[in-house]
């Protein structure tokens, strides 16, 4: 009787492990961002940087923020722009 409770309880152990493993890894999804950006196409003009860019299109003041959003959505490595390139800008919802 008492092997049978062992293992019992072995399973229980494991089950939970593996519960509590997966609701970790649901909320670590979460917080990764898993929800997509909405946003809006923006045409580079001459003379536009990514800074007069971004500064344009944030409403809570923080152009490094959205600056950052713009190169992570457009997978941009630096912020070397050329007329005529579409860009997705984050919007506001």
């Amino acid at each position: 009787m008492e092997r049978q409770s062992t293992i019992s309880s072995r399973v229980l152990v494991v089950i939970s492990t593996v519960a509590l493993a997966l609701c970790l890894l649901l909320v670590t999804s979460v917080m990764a961002g898993g929800a997509e950006a909405v946003t809006a196409d923006y045409t580079v003009r001459s003379g536009d940087t990514l800074w007069s860019i971004a500064d344009a299109h944030t409403e809570d003041g923080d152009v490094r923020s959205v600056m950052d959003d713009i190169r992570r959505i457009n997978e941009l490595s630096g912020s070397m722009l050329r007329a005529g390139q579409t860009l997705a800008v984050p919007v506001s919802s």
